[in-house]
């Protein structure tokens, strides 16, 4: 299981997740942050972090931002 950024994410990228993140698996892409599941420890530090709640643990996303569990897997593809 990992955490996944989701759509609030897109346009916004504030970093704060990026400093917290204790492994150092989020990355910047073109519009928004992505998490690499292989490498996230799922310790919810991004997930307090993010100021437009944009973070979510992989199996709580809502189902109409479920698209982005696929997206941030293909970021690391």
């Amino acid at each position: 299981m990992a955490f996944v950024i989701t759509s609030p994410c897109l346009n916004e990228k504030s970093a704060e997740c990026v400093e917290v993140c204790p492994v150092d698996c989020i990355e910047e892409g073109k519009d928004m942050f992505y998490i690499d599941p292989d490498v996230c420890i799922d310790c919810g530090a991004c997930e307090a972090a993010c100021p437009v709640e944009a973070i979510y643990m992989e199996e709580e996303v809502p189902e109409e931002e479920e698209k982005y569990i696929d997206l941030n897997r293909q970021f690391f593809g």
